[in-house]
């Protein structure tokens, strides 16, 4: 029997109640005053929003890897998973970063954030040419690898999506074109960020060939129980390094409401545990066997959002234009999905019209 939707989200409700009583804890440390407790509350409450109604994109792509995987490893997801997400890509990578670029201790670092926090978000916006190209790297080749996949049957757009499928016949043609853009982009963003964009961009793809890599390598039949969970350890792998590159502009953009660390890693930490709980959901309602190509307009908004995040390390993309994007995407792919269902029942001429 199918679980009511709202039981899959108990334990982002849960979570939201601690993180709007820890931004008020944190509201009434820097502030002493209810103004604060209330601004800080207030802004926790709308990084979660944001990051949620921003990520349907991830959640959906999330998704189509986490089917695949063991019960076990998808509980792993939801609680290994959102440590990671929570703890190590909100608050500890941005952390990281500040320290590499401004080159730090971790303690000074934090000591930047907590009592220094302009000084702070100034070195992180800093570096957002060097996020900016890994992750928009990262991401255009989830992107490309999915649409260039030779194998690959079901199309939304048929007409383009027909012709990737048969240039993926031809080896590594996505690195071949992300190199090119990698390559184009670097020589647009101003010549002092040129070597940091480049090595940036240089990891993003190592880090996908080395992910995808293990996933392929641990690729098993189903009979094989102990491969099979090392698959999903592979798959797990996959979506943490998948999330990490989805958090860079979330992270980045949130700098715009508030340049306080901690409430931007609550804020967008309880954003990540509705994610995750969206993409249970998807996975355990067999949303995207209902919905025959939003599986592809999630790949399409991630391509979007690669796109602009490699733009943006040229000029200012607003998060407003990123969000709408993706959801259009999404959108006219839910519908397209409505249209397709609503004339196979009809019958074979009807499906073919649509």
């Amino acid at each position: 029997m199918k679980k009511r939707a709202l039981s899959y989200f108990a334990g982002s409700f849960i979570l939201t109640g601690l993180g709007l009583a820890l931004g008020a804890a944190v509201g009434w440390y820097y502030q002493r005053t209810a103004a604060g407790v209330l601004g800080s509350v207030f802004i926790v409450a709308v990084l979660s929003v944001l990051e949620t109604s921003l990520s349907f994109d991830n959640a959906v792509v999330n998704a189509t890897v986490l089917r695949d995987m063991t019960p076990v490893w998808r509980h792993r997801f939801l609680t290994w998973g959102i440590a990671i997400a929570v703890f190590g890509m909100r608050l500890v990578f941005p952390v990281v970063v500040v320290s590499v670029v401004a080159r730090l201790g971790p303690w000074e670092t934090l000591r930047l954030a907590a009592f220094e926090p302009d000084e702070y978000a100034r070195i992180l916006t800093s570096s957002h040419h060097v996020l900016g190209a890994f992750g928009g790297t990262f991401l255009g080749m989830v992107c490309l690898k999915y649409f260039f996949d030779a194998e690959k049957e079901v199309h939304w757009i048929q007409a383009l999506e027909w012709r990737l499928t048969r240039l993926g016949k031809f080896e590594a043609v996505e690195l071949a074109i992300m190199m090119l853009g990698l390559y184009a982009f670097s020589r647009l963003v101003p010549e002092h960020e040129t070597h940091g964009f480049l090595v940036a961009g240089i990891f993003g793809l190592v880090t996908f060939i080395a992910v995808d890599g293990i996933g392929t390598a641990m690729e098993v039949g189903p009979d094989k129980m102990r491969d099979v969970h090392r698959a999903s350890a592979a798959n797990f792998l996959y979506l943490e390094v998948l999330d990490a590159s989805f958090s860079f502009d979330g992270v980045i953009g949130a700098f715009a409401l508030t340049n306080n660390l901690f409430v931007i890693a609550i804020g967008l930490g309880v954003g990540a545990m509705f994610v995750r709980s969206l993409t249970v959901m998807l996975v355990e309602e067999g949303t995207l066997e209902s919905y025959r190509f939003l599986e592809h307009g999630a790949f399409y908004a991630i391509g979007a959002l690669a796109l602009l995040m490699l733009v943006g390390t040229v000029t200012s993309v607003p998060e407003a234009i990123t969000g709408l994007v993706g959801a259009a995407f999404i959108g006219l792919s839910l519908w397209s999905s409505i249209r397709y269902n609503r004339a196979r029942r009809r019958g074979p001429d009807a499906q073919a019209a649509a």
